[in-house]
Protein backbone atom coordinates (compact mmCIF):
# COMPACT_ATOMS: atom_id res chain seq x y z
CA UNK A 1 0.00 0.00 0.00
CA UNK A 2 3.12 2.39 0.96
CA UNK A 3 4.21 2.16 -3.17
CA UNK A 4 0.81 2.45 -3.92
CA UNK A 5 0.65 5.64 -2.42
CA UNK A 6 4.02 7.23 -3.63
CA UNK A 7 2.80 6.37 -7.19
CA UNK A 8 -0.05 8.12 -6.66
CA UNK A 9 1.83 11.05 -5.21
CA UNK A 10 3.77 11.27 -8.49
CA UNK A 11 0.79 11.03 -10.72
CA UNK A 12 -0.39 13.91 -8.46
CA UNK A 13 2.40 15.87 -9.10
CA UNK A 14 2.57 15.48 -12.64
CA UNK A 15 -0.90 16.98 -13.45
CA UNK A 16 -1.12 19.76 -10.74
CA UNK A 17 0.99 22.10 -13.19
CA UNK A 18 -1.36 23.16 -15.92
CA UNK A 19 2.05 23.11 -18.39
CA UNK A 20 1.92 19.24 -17.81
CA UNK A 21 -2.08 19.27 -18.45
CA UNK A 22 -1.57 20.79 -21.83
CA UNK A 23 1.12 18.50 -23.15
CA UNK A 24 -0.41 15.15 -21.82
CA UNK A 25 -4.02 15.98 -22.70
CA UNK A 26 -4.39 18.49 -25.31
CA UNK A 27 -1.30 18.30 -27.15
CA UNK A 28 -1.64 14.63 -28.20
CA UNK A 29 -5.16 15.30 -29.90
CA UNK A 30 -4.21 17.86 -31.50
CA UNK A 31 -1.34 16.07 -33.41
CA UNK A 32 -3.49 13.39 -34.24
CA UNK A 33 -6.20 15.65 -35.68
CA UNK A 34 -3.88 17.79 -37.67
CA UNK A 35 -2.18 14.00 -38.75
CA UNK A 36 -5.29 12.76 -39.75
CA UNK A 37 -6.88 15.46 -41.48
CA UNK A 38 -3.18 15.92 -43.60
CA UNK A 39 -2.82 12.49 -44.36
CA UNK A 40 -6.57 11.96 -44.94
CA UNK A 41 -7.68 9.59 -47.69
CA UNK A 42 -10.21 12.31 -48.64
CA UNK A 43 -7.88 15.19 -48.71
CA UNK A 44 -7.67 17.13 -52.46
CA UNK A 45 -3.93 16.97 -53.63
CA UNK A 46 -3.10 20.68 -54.38
CA UNK A 47 -0.78 20.78 -57.87
CA UNK A 48 0.79 24.24 -58.64
CA UNK A 49 1.04 24.45 -62.35
CA UNK A 50 3.26 27.51 -64.22
CA UNK A 51 2.06 27.96 -67.79
CA UNK A 52 1.30 30.55 -70.44
CA UNK A 53 -2.44 31.03 -71.86
CA UNK A 54 -2.78 29.56 -74.90
CA UNK A 55 -6.55 27.11 -75.82
CA UNK A 56 -3.32 24.04 -76.17
CA UNK A 57 -1.96 24.66 -72.84
CA UNK A 58 -5.58 25.81 -71.18
CA UNK A 59 -6.64 22.44 -72.62
CA UNK A 60 -3.62 20.90 -70.90
CA UNK A 61 -4.37 22.64 -67.39
CA UNK A 62 -8.09 22.22 -67.51
CA UNK A 63 -7.18 18.12 -67.86
CA UNK A 64 -4.82 18.21 -64.96
CA UNK A 65 -7.31 19.84 -62.96
CA UNK A 66 -10.50 16.99 -63.75
CA UNK A 67 -9.52 14.50 -61.28
CA UNK A 68 -11.92 14.52 -58.49
CA UNK A 69 -8.75 14.68 -55.87
CA UNK A 70 -6.48 16.89 -58.01
CA UNK A 71 -6.36 20.89 -57.60
CA UNK A 72 -4.69 22.79 -59.65
CA UNK A 73 -3.34 26.64 -58.31
CA UNK A 74 -1.74 28.91 -60.94
CA UNK A 75 1.34 29.80 -59.81
CA UNK A 76 3.37 33.10 -61.51
CA UNK A 77 7.04 31.22 -61.92
CA UNK A 78 9.01 28.72 -61.74
CA UNK A 79 11.26 29.99 -58.59
CA UNK A 80 7.63 30.31 -56.48
CA UNK A 81 6.24 27.38 -57.47
CA UNK A 82 10.16 25.25 -56.67
CA UNK A 83 9.79 27.20 -53.45
CA UNK A 84 6.08 26.58 -52.27
CA UNK A 85 6.56 22.30 -53.51
CA UNK A 86 9.63 22.56 -51.46
CA UNK A 87 7.81 23.75 -48.52
CA UNK A 88 5.07 21.32 -48.57
CA UNK A 89 2.56 24.45 -49.35
CA UNK A 90 1.72 22.04 -52.95
CA UNK A 91 2.01 18.16 -53.10
CA UNK A 92 3.84 18.82 -56.55
CA UNK A 93 4.51 21.44 -59.52
CA UNK A 94 3.74 21.18 -63.22
CA UNK A 95 6.14 23.32 -65.86
CA UNK A 96 4.60 24.51 -68.77
CA UNK A 97 6.55 26.47 -71.30
CA UNK A 98 5.44 29.70 -72.37
CA UNK A 99 5.95 28.76 -76.30
CA UNK A 100 3.53 25.42 -75.96
CA UNK A 101 0.97 26.59 -78.12
CA UNK A 102 3.54 27.84 -80.80
CA UNK A 103 5.97 24.61 -80.68
CA UNK A 104 2.84 22.41 -81.29
CA UNK A 105 1.50 24.47 -83.56
CA UNK A 106 5.07 24.11 -85.49
CA UNK A 107 5.05 20.14 -85.19
CA UNK A 108 7.56 20.20 -82.43
CA UNK A 109 8.14 18.78 -79.55
CA UNK A 110 7.76 20.23 -75.97
CA UNK A 111 9.20 19.31 -72.36
CA UNK A 112 6.21 19.26 -69.69
CA UNK A 113 8.64 19.30 -66.18
CA UNK A 114 7.24 18.21 -63.39
CA UNK A 115 8.51 18.91 -59.90
CA UNK A 116 7.61 17.06 -56.56
CA UNK A 117 9.36 16.22 -52.77
CA UNK A 118 10.77 12.29 -52.63
CA UNK A 119 9.50 10.22 -49.98
CA UNK A 120 6.13 12.40 -50.27
CA UNK A 121 2.88 9.78 -50.52
CA UNK A 122 0.64 12.39 -51.95
CA UNK A 123 3.19 13.53 -54.67
CA UNK A 124 3.11 9.68 -55.80
CA UNK A 125 0.28 9.80 -56.23
CA UNK A 126 -0.48 13.06 -57.90
CA UNK A 127 2.60 11.64 -59.93
CA UNK A 128 0.55 8.97 -61.38
CA UNK A 129 -2.30 11.75 -62.00
CA UNK A 130 0.02 13.75 -64.11
CA UNK A 131 1.78 11.11 -65.76
CA UNK A 132 -1.81 9.62 -67.13
CA UNK A 133 -2.98 12.91 -68.14
CA UNK A 134 -0.17 14.56 -70.16
CA UNK A 135 0.05 10.93 -72.40
CA UNK A 136 -3.06 11.59 -73.60
CA UNK A 137 -3.33 15.23 -74.39
CA UNK A 138 -0.05 13.83 -76.59
CA UNK A 139 -2.39 11.51 -78.18
CA UNK A 140 -4.99 14.00 -79.18
CA UNK A 141 -2.41 16.51 -80.44
CA UNK A 142 -0.66 13.58 -82.43
CA UNK A 143 -3.98 13.01 -84.14
CA UNK A 144 -4.75 16.16 -84.75
CA UNK A 145 -1.26 16.60 -86.79
CA UNK A 146 -1.93 13.66 -88.85
CA UNK A 147 -5.34 14.71 -89.57
CA UNK A 148 -3.71 18.31 -90.56
CA UNK A 149 -1.31 16.43 -92.70
CA UNK A 150 -3.72 13.93 -94.22
CA UNK A 151 -5.76 16.97 -95.36
CA UNK A 152 -9.29 16.57 -93.12
CA UNK A 153 -8.89 19.94 -92.01
CA UNK A 154 -6.86 22.74 -90.42
CA UNK A 155 -4.74 21.89 -86.66
CA UNK A 156 -8.08 22.57 -84.77
CA UNK A 157 -10.30 21.24 -86.40
CA UNK A 158 -8.52 17.93 -86.87
CA UNK A 159 -8.09 18.50 -82.78
CA UNK A 160 -11.89 19.26 -82.23
CA UNK A 161 -12.75 15.88 -84.09
CA UNK A 162 -10.17 14.02 -82.45
CA UNK A 163 -11.10 15.07 -78.67
CA UNK A 164 -15.06 14.35 -79.96
CA UNK A 165 -14.03 10.79 -81.51
CA UNK A 166 -15.59 7.37 -79.36
CA UNK A 167 -13.88 4.50 -79.24
CA UNK A 168 -15.38 1.14 -78.06
CA UNK A 169 -15.37 0.84 -74.33
CA UNK A 170 -12.18 -0.96 -72.78
CA UNK A 171 -13.04 -2.85 -69.59
CA UNK A 172 -9.88 -3.09 -66.68
CA UNK A 173 -9.33 -5.18 -64.43
CA UNK A 174 -7.29 -4.54 -61.70
CA UNK A 175 -6.03 -7.21 -59.20
CA UNK A 176 -4.03 -5.95 -56.28
CA UNK A 177 -1.20 -8.59 -54.58
CA UNK A 178 0.33 -8.77 -51.99
CA UNK A 179 -0.95 -6.45 -48.85
CA UNK A 180 -1.66 -3.15 -49.24
CA UNK A 181 0.18 -0.45 -46.73
CA UNK A 182 -3.53 0.91 -45.94
CA UNK A 183 -7.02 -0.78 -45.97
CA UNK A 184 -9.55 0.27 -48.37
CA UNK A 185 -11.52 2.66 -46.05
CA UNK A 186 -9.04 2.81 -43.63
CA UNK A 187 -9.49 5.58 -41.02
CA UNK A 188 -7.12 8.58 -41.66
CA UNK A 189 -6.85 9.42 -38.12
CA UNK A 190 -5.78 5.80 -37.57
CA UNK A 191 -2.28 5.93 -39.10
CA UNK A 192 -1.27 8.95 -36.75
CA UNK A 193 -2.94 7.78 -33.70
CA UNK A 194 -0.37 4.75 -32.47
CA UNK A 195 2.65 6.81 -33.62
CA UNK A 196 1.51 9.64 -31.71
CA UNK A 197 1.26 7.05 -28.40
CA UNK A 198 4.55 6.25 -29.03
CA UNK A 199 5.91 9.42 -28.44
CA UNK A 200 3.92 10.83 -26.19
CA UNK A 201 3.90 8.37 -24.13
CA UNK A 202 8.01 7.66 -23.77
CA UNK A 203 8.55 11.59 -23.95
CA UNK A 204 6.29 12.41 -20.98
CA UNK A 205 7.60 9.28 -19.44
CA UNK A 206 11.20 10.82 -19.54
CA UNK A 207 10.45 14.47 -18.70
CA UNK A 208 8.60 13.31 -15.65
CA UNK A 209 11.54 12.08 -14.36
CA UNK A 210 12.60 15.79 -13.31
CA UNK A 211 9.94 14.62 -10.45
CA UNK A 212 12.95 12.35 -8.93
CA UNK A 213 15.69 14.71 -8.85
CA UNK A 214 13.49 17.23 -7.30
CA UNK A 215 12.30 14.38 -4.40
CA UNK A 216 15.98 14.34 -3.60
CA UNK A 217 16.76 17.69 -4.20
CA UNK A 218 13.98 18.55 -2.04
CA UNK A 219 15.01 16.23 0.73
CA UNK A 220 11.34 14.27 0.14
CA UNK A 221 13.97 10.77 -0.03
CA UNK A 222 15.98 11.10 2.90
CA UNK A 223 12.71 12.01 4.69
CA UNK A 224 10.87 8.56 3.90
CA UNK A 225 14.12 6.79 4.32
CA UNK A 226 14.17 7.99 7.98
CA UNK A 227 10.56 6.81 8.48
CA UNK A 228 9.76 3.08 8.59
CA UNK A 229 9.18 2.82 5.14
CA UNK A 230 11.57 0.47 3.57
CA UNK A 231 14.24 1.45 0.47
CA UNK A 232 12.49 -1.55 -1.15
CA UNK A 233 9.33 0.49 -0.42
CA UNK A 234 10.31 3.16 -1.54
CA UNK A 235 11.75 2.54 -5.49
CA UNK A 236 8.70 0.42 -5.59
CA UNK A 237 6.51 3.14 -5.12
CA UNK A 238 8.83 5.55 -6.87
CA UNK A 239 9.40 2.77 -9.97
CA UNK A 240 5.34 2.43 -10.25
CA UNK A 241 5.09 6.05 -10.37
CA UNK A 242 7.15 6.25 -13.37
CA UNK A 243 4.61 3.48 -15.16
CA UNK A 244 1.57 5.02 -13.94
CA UNK A 245 2.41 7.94 -15.16
CA UNK A 246 3.31 6.06 -18.78
CA UNK A 247 0.44 4.06 -18.83
CA UNK A 248 -1.92 7.24 -18.16
CA UNK A 249 -0.49 8.87 -21.18
CA UNK A 250 -0.79 6.12 -23.12
CA UNK A 251 -4.45 5.22 -22.12
CA UNK A 252 -5.61 8.92 -22.35
CA UNK A 253 -4.37 8.98 -26.21
CA UNK A 254 -5.95 5.62 -27.01
CA UNK A 255 -8.88 5.75 -25.29
CA UNK A 256 -9.54 9.69 -26.59
CA UNK A 257 -8.80 8.65 -29.70
CA UNK A 258 -11.35 6.12 -29.69
CA UNK A 259 -14.26 7.94 -28.61
CA UNK A 260 -12.91 11.26 -30.28
CA UNK A 261 -11.56 10.06 -34.26
CA UNK A 262 -12.97 6.59 -34.19
CA UNK A 263 -9.95 4.92 -33.86
CA UNK A 264 -10.13 1.48 -33.84
CA UNK A 265 -6.75 0.22 -32.08
CA UNK A 266 -7.14 -3.85 -33.10
CA UNK A 267 -7.80 -6.64 -30.73
CA UNK A 268 -7.85 -5.43 -27.26
CA UNK A 269 -5.54 -8.02 -25.25
CA UNK A 270 -2.73 -7.59 -28.08
CA UNK A 271 -3.20 -3.67 -27.98
CA UNK A 272 -3.42 -3.39 -24.08
CA UNK A 273 -0.41 -5.81 -23.94
CA UNK A 274 1.50 -3.66 -26.47
CA UNK A 275 0.92 -0.43 -24.27
CA UNK A 276 1.81 -1.86 -21.17
CA UNK A 277 5.28 -3.02 -22.48
CA UNK A 278 5.53 0.10 -24.51
CA UNK A 279 5.00 1.59 -20.83
CA UNK A 280 8.07 -0.55 -18.91
CA UNK A 281 10.24 0.86 -21.72
CA UNK A 282 9.54 4.19 -20.85
CA UNK A 283 9.47 3.64 -17.20
CA UNK A 284 12.93 2.22 -17.40
CA UNK A 285 14.41 4.91 -19.18
CA UNK A 286 12.96 7.47 -17.17
CA UNK A 287 14.45 5.90 -14.04
CA UNK A 288 17.32 6.06 -15.07
CA UNK A 289 17.86 9.36 -16.33
CA UNK A 290 15.97 10.34 -13.03
CA UNK A 291 18.84 8.81 -11.49
CA UNK A 292 21.44 9.89 -13.38
CA UNK A 293 21.44 13.66 -12.61
CA UNK A 294 21.20 16.01 -10.18
CA UNK A 295 19.56 19.39 -11.59
CA UNK A 296 16.54 19.27 -12.96
CA UNK A 297 17.48 21.32 -15.80
CA UNK A 298 19.51 18.50 -17.21
CA UNK A 299 16.92 16.15 -17.19
CA UNK A 300 14.53 17.73 -19.34
CA UNK A 301 17.44 19.15 -21.87
CA UNK A 302 17.95 15.52 -22.42
CA UNK A 303 14.69 14.14 -22.02
CA UNK A 304 13.53 16.11 -25.05
CA UNK A 305 16.90 15.15 -26.86
CA UNK A 306 15.95 11.21 -26.53
CA UNK A 307 12.55 11.98 -27.06
CA UNK A 308 11.89 13.48 -30.05
CA UNK A 309 15.17 11.61 -31.57
CA UNK A 310 14.38 8.29 -30.57
CA UNK A 311 10.48 9.35 -31.89
CA UNK A 312 11.62 10.61 -35.03
CA UNK A 313 14.14 7.75 -35.76
CA UNK A 314 11.65 5.07 -34.94
CA UNK A 315 9.17 5.96 -37.15
CA UNK A 316 6.91 8.63 -34.73
CA UNK A 317 7.28 11.68 -36.77
CA UNK A 318 7.81 10.38 -40.18
CA UNK A 319 6.33 6.94 -41.53
CA UNK A 320 8.48 4.25 -41.08
CA UNK A 321 7.65 2.97 -44.18
CA UNK A 322 9.19 5.86 -45.78
CA UNK A 323 12.74 4.78 -44.38
CA UNK A 324 15.48 3.55 -46.84
CA UNK A 325 17.40 0.67 -46.35
CA UNK A 326 19.82 1.73 -43.94
CA UNK A 327 17.52 3.86 -41.83
CA UNK A 328 15.14 1.08 -41.51
CA UNK A 329 18.25 -0.88 -39.95
CA UNK A 330 19.08 2.27 -37.54
CA UNK A 331 15.26 2.29 -37.04
CA UNK A 332 15.05 -1.00 -35.79
CA UNK A 333 17.65 0.37 -32.84
CA UNK A 334 15.15 2.03 -31.26
CA UNK A 335 11.98 0.50 -29.38
CA UNK A 336 9.79 3.01 -31.54
CA UNK A 337 10.37 1.52 -34.70
CA UNK A 338 9.52 -2.42 -32.89
CA UNK A 339 6.36 -0.79 -31.18
CA UNK A 340 5.07 0.84 -34.87
CA UNK A 341 5.29 -2.20 -36.96
CA UNK A 342 2.79 -3.87 -34.22
CA UNK A 343 0.49 -1.59 -34.13
CA UNK A 344 0.39 -1.11 -37.38
CA UNK A 345 0.06 -5.07 -37.82
CA UNK A 346 -2.88 -4.31 -35.07
CA UNK A 347 -4.53 -1.50 -36.43
CA UNK A 348 -4.50 -1.81 -40.29
CA UNK A 349 -4.66 -5.37 -40.79
CA UNK A 350 -6.33 -6.63 -37.98
CA UNK A 351 -3.90 -9.00 -36.25
CA UNK A 352 -3.62 -10.57 -33.08
CA UNK A 353 -1.12 -11.56 -30.07
CA UNK A 354 0.25 -14.34 -32.39
CA UNK A 355 0.89 -11.94 -35.47
CA UNK A 356 3.45 -9.55 -33.20
CA UNK A 357 5.11 -11.78 -31.26
CA UNK A 358 8.29 -10.63 -32.55
CA UNK A 359 7.98 -7.38 -32.33
CA UNK A 360 6.41 -7.95 -28.55
CA UNK A 361 9.33 -10.23 -28.05
CA UNK A 362 11.83 -7.24 -28.50
CA UNK A 363 10.10 -4.56 -26.53
CA UNK A 364 9.99 -7.43 -23.42
CA UNK A 365 13.80 -7.14 -23.98
CA UNK A 366 13.79 -3.38 -23.90
CA UNK A 367 11.52 -3.14 -20.66
CA UNK A 368 13.25 -6.04 -18.76
CA UNK A 369 16.85 -4.58 -19.46
CA UNK A 370 15.29 -0.60 -18.88
CA UNK A 371 13.30 -1.48 -15.92
CA UNK A 372 16.08 -3.77 -14.20
CA UNK A 373 18.67 -1.19 -14.77
CA UNK A 374 16.43 1.59 -13.56
CA UNK A 375 15.36 -0.03 -10.33
CA UNK A 376 18.84 -0.91 -9.64
CA UNK A 377 20.18 2.79 -10.63
CA UNK A 378 17.24 4.25 -8.43
CA UNK A 379 17.74 2.22 -5.75
CA UNK A 380 21.77 3.26 -5.11
CA UNK A 381 20.45 6.99 -5.40
CA UNK A 382 18.14 6.82 -3.18
CA UNK A 383 19.30 5.09 -0.66
CA UNK A 384 23.07 6.51 -0.72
Amino acid sequence: MKALAIGMVNLRRVFSDRTNIFFVIVAPFLMVFVLGQMFGVDQQLRLGVVSGSGPLTQQLVGALGSGERVTVERIGDESALRTAVERGELRAGVVVPADYDARIREGGQVEVRYLTRQQDPGAAEIGTWVRSVVPQQAALLRAARFGQQEGAGSFDESLSRAGQASVAEVQVRVTTTGRSLFPEGFNPFAASAPPLLLLFTFLTSLTAAIGLVETRLLGVARRMYATPISARAIVAGEALGRMVIALTQALLIMLGSALIFGVDWGDPPAAAALVVVFSLVGSGAAMLLGSAFKTPGAVISVAMILGLGLAALGGSMLPLESFGGVMQVVAHLTPHAWAYEAFAELVRNGGTIVDILPQFGVLSCYAAVLFALGVWRLRRVLTR
